[in-house]
């Protein structure tokens, strides 16, 4: 027997506007609204609406043998509120699937500030709960970023599951087709991604070059099926804009998925799984130890498509040392652009790979290079600084007239008792008090 998991990340940042010099210390609107409204509805269009209502098709038409499970970031969350509505309603209408938790901002926060990182996770509890009614047991960091360090973590924040990429340099001989335990988290079930299967949908469906196009379901559904005796589950892991937005409509890939849940369950040893019922249905073979962070990006794997340069690594590190302050101001409006600035995407667009991975760094890119986005978000940041310093000065002022004011009111009083422990005797109203 083999399981199906197929499981989908949504998430588009708030991007930032570019904010230039000019703007420090005179425009606090950080964000593009006009652009984030136009992507928002622009992916709508072309993938949320149209997948999810296929999706549910597929569901309803196969009687529970089919489902999947999504994480949907926050920030994605509130833009489908504010832009498209209609999309947060078609996810309500697929609320049976499993939904999974991350951070609520997209962010690398785990590797600069693991405080911030708790609290961005529970943000995100609790924004699947408001709007799902669940309470999730699987976790996914940001772009799949994972290593021991954080299996532990995040098992002590009371999850039982946590996905990763089942990167080649990792897993050596070993398949990414069974359950794992994780080095340092015995009672967390690690559950890998299947890239190879993952990306011959996400990235080469389309490919003409490709010596396997054009790619059928019954040719998708034979590879899935060898995993027969070599496997529990195929976990087929991607972004959810494969459909429709990175593989066009025209390339055939909405046939392609409508199709493909019946070919592969014409074998009846396989079947479709969410996260939570794989990890509950199968057990675990054997323990991984992963000191090193790995990712779901790129050929590498590893944390170089954010943190790879300079440029990125210096946006980052003073971001967080920002964020210190930000928090020690305690103004929540300012606190909540900060966090937008933590999403990973932002450095993304620092990046200045190039070769086989050059291409996919440009989806959804506002700028025309990795200088732009670089000097647009320093710009932000140098802006953060000035209104920090201003809600503190202003903190100053307002304690120096509370303190002012006390003292004052201090005095006052002392004279009053002063004034009647002198005249004891005396009744206060006819007391003419402008004649020394």
């Amino acid at each position: 027997m083999v399981s199906v998991c197929f499981y989908f990340q949504v998430h588009q940042p708030f991007r930032l506007r570019k904010y230039s010099v000019f703007d420090i210390g005179n425009n606090s609107e950080y964000f593009d609204e006009y652009k984030n409204k136009e992507v928002i509805k622009k992916v709508a269009k072309k993938c949320y609406l149209p997948t999810n209502k296929l999706l549910l098709k597929l569901i309803r038409k196969h009687k529970g043998k089919f489902n999947v499970s999504f994480s949907l970031s926050g920030v994605v969350l509130e833009q489908f509120e504010m832009y498209a509505p209609e999309v947060l309603h078609s996810f309500k209408e697929l609320a049976r699937t499993g939904f999974l938790n991350e951070t609520y901002y997209h962010s690398l926060s785990f590797l600069f500030d693991k405080e911030e990182f708790k609290e961005q996770v529970m943000l995100h509890k609790q924004k699947i709960k408001d709007l799902f009614g669940q309470e999730a047991k699987v976790f996914r960091n940001t772009e799949l970023i994972y290593n021991n360090e954080l299996a532990n973590f995040v098992q002590g924040l009371g999850y039982k599951i946590i996905l990763a990429e089942g990167a080649d340099h990792i897993l050596g001989w070993r398949s990414p087709n069974f359950i794992y335990i994780p080095k340092t988290a015995e009672n967390m079930r690690l559950m890998l991604k299947n890239y190879k299967l993952s990306d011959d949908i996400a990235f080469r469906f389309s490919n003409k070059g490709w010596i396997e196009y054009p790619l059928t379901v019954d040719k998708y559904a034979q590879w899935i099926s060898r995993a027969n005796g070599n496997g529990y589950v195929v976990n087929l892991f991607m972004d959810y804009e494969t459909f429709g937005e990175h593989q066009w409509e025209d390339t055939g890939i909405f046939e392609f998925l409508e199709h493909l849940p019946k070919e592969i369950l014409k074998h009846p040893d396989n079947n479709f799984v969410t996260v939570s019922e794989a990890a509950d249905r199968y057990d675990p073979v054997a323990e991984l130890d992963i000191h090193h962070f790995m990712s779901w990006a790129d050929i590498e794997r590893d944390l170089s498509a954010w943190l790879g340069n300079s440029l990125q690594n210096a946006a980052a590190n003073e971001l967080y040392r920002i964020g210190r302050l930000v928090k020690e101001a305690g103004n929540p409006k300012l606190l909540e652009k900060w966090r937008k600035l933590t999403t990973s995407d932002h450095f993304y667009y620092m990046c200045i790979k190039w070769f086989s991975d050059g291409d996919v760094h440009k989806y959804f890119n506002p700028y025309d290079t990795p200088y732009e986005g670089f000097i647009a978000f320093m710009n932000v940041l140098n802006d953060i600084v000035i209104r920090v310093r201003d809600i503190k000065k202003q903190k100053k002022a307002v304690a120096k007239q509370k303190q002012e004011a006390y003292t004052h009111q201090a005095d006052t009083s002392s004279f009053a008792h002063s004034f009647i422990s002198e005249h004891p005797s005396e009744n206060l109203l006819d007391i003419d008090f402008t004649k020394k």
